[in-house]
């Protein structure tokens, strides 16, 4: 060292001598890599930036340290690898269909005197798919229903959510490791009644590379009961020559396809037809009277319901001779909210007219009656005051004419 060196060296402050040797390591730092973070599916592309590049060989390889390119040249049979770019500043590959199993550190190495090697690391992200519902258990009425959310990969793992008009249902998260990537779950437990059959589930999937969406799965209840039945009688009096037409009013979950139509002690009527829910007769007769019953049923339980035919004679009635009643004139009679379900008819014309005539003939008997007897009552008095009359005069002419009461005593009442 020359003399007077020394003491300019030690001289120089150390924050001079720290950025020196920066600059030095940075002008021997001959290669650089960069990180890089693509979509399961994406193309991911691999740069290595040469500084002081002195047409050394480059070789890249990938996190198995397999060799992918020498110097530009494609050494791993492998398509989904292109060279994009060589040149003495950037070397840059592009791996397309990008996969889980593609991630990793890629190596870029430059071989001069020394070696120089970086690592670009592969990040790849795996968006959920549309999750899917399990039934663990079967709906019933009064019961339970357990369903399962299932996302089967994701990563980062996805967040699932159940939701119902708008609100979230609490459940049991639970998360599974498939390697590379991982599996979510989310169990309810929810208490279901008839009226729930129908209602409308969601389970929600959210995920940092959806960017704000979501990957819904809509879900519908499937609450099974029991059948309920109802026929729907027609309205108004049957007569004879009217036609009958029943419908069965079914309901259940599972639903009965035919519902059984029978006559109670009795079988159907010639000429009757059923066409799926519905029983007709063309021409009523009072031979057709009875209960007719329909029945339907399912694995979890079975319902009836029937109706009391009463077919009235098709009797004419004059209308001068009576008065028409108004179905508002008779109380209206309640409907029977139970399974039985019965034909409801006003009094017959002929009947109402028939008890009219007679109530005018007996207040017409009554009226003679009454007059006669008052008619002979009075004759009957008029006759004793005469024969008083008489018997007076009598009485009268003796004491005129001075007869003695001795010769014959006679009383007369006065």
């Amino acid at each position: 060292m020359r003399p007077g060196l020394q003491p300019f060296l030690l001289g120089v402050p150390l924050a001079l001598w720290a950025a020196v040797l920066l600059s030095l390591d940075l002008r021997c730092q001959a290669v650089q890599a960069e990180n890089v973070t693509v979509l399961e599916g994406g193309t991911a592309e691999i740069s290595c930036r040469l500084q002081n590049y002195d047409g050394s060989i480059v070789v890249i390889q990938n996190p198995r340290r397999q060799t992918l390119f020498f110097n530009g040249t494609r050494a791993l049979k492998d398509d989904r690898f292109q060279m994009v770019l060589f040149t003495p500043r950037l070397v840059r590959i592009a791996l397309s269909n990008v996969s889980v199993l593609d991630e990793g550190g890629y190596f870029c190495q430059l071989y001069t005197d020394d070696t120089h090697h970086q690592v670009a690391t592969l990040t790849v992200i795996v968006p959920p798919e549309t999750p899917t519902v399990e039934v663990k258990t079967q709906a019933v009425e009064g019961g339970e229903v357990e369903l399962t959310c299932h996302s089967p990969r994701s990563k980062p793992p996805a967040t699932l959510r159940w939701m119902r008009d708008r609100r979230e249902i609490p459940g049991v998260v639970s998360q599974q490791d498939n390697s590379k990537t991982v599996s979510v779950s989310n169990t309810i437990r929810i208490p279901v009644e008839r009226r729930d059959n129908g209602a409308a589930l969601s389970c929600e999937a959210t995920h940092p590379s959806l960017g704000g969406q979501k990957k819904v799965r809509h879900y519908r209840l499937d609450v099974h009961f029991a059948p309920t039945v109802r026929i729907m009688p027609p309205p108004g009096i049957l007569r004879e020559g009217d036609s009958l037409s029943l419908v069965c009013s079914v309901t259940g979950n599972p639903l009965p396809r035919n519902p059984l139509w029978s006559r109670v002690n009795d079988t159907l009527p010639e000429r009757t037809e059923i066409s799926g829910t519905t029983l007709s007769i063309a021409r009523l007769s009072q031979s057709h009277n009875g209960t007719y019953l329909c029945q339907a049923q399912n694995d979890y339980g079975r319902a009836a319901d029937h109706y009391a035919l009463l077919v009235y004679e098709n009797v004419s009635v004059t209308p001068t001779a009576l008065h028409t009643p108004n179905p508002s004139d008779f109380p209206a009679i309640p409907k029977d909210p139970g399974a039985v379900v019965e034909t409801h008819s006003a009094v017959p014309y002929a009947v109402i007219g028939g008890v009219l005539a007679l109530l005018v003939f007996a207040v017409i008997c009554v009226l003679i009656v009454t007059v006669w007897c008052s008619v002979r009552q009075k004759g009957s008095y008029l006759t004793h005051e005469a024969s008083g009359l008489d018997e007076h005069g009598d009485v009268q002419e003796a004491f005129l004419n001075g007869s003695d009461s001795r010769e014959g005593k006679k009383e007369y009442l006065l």
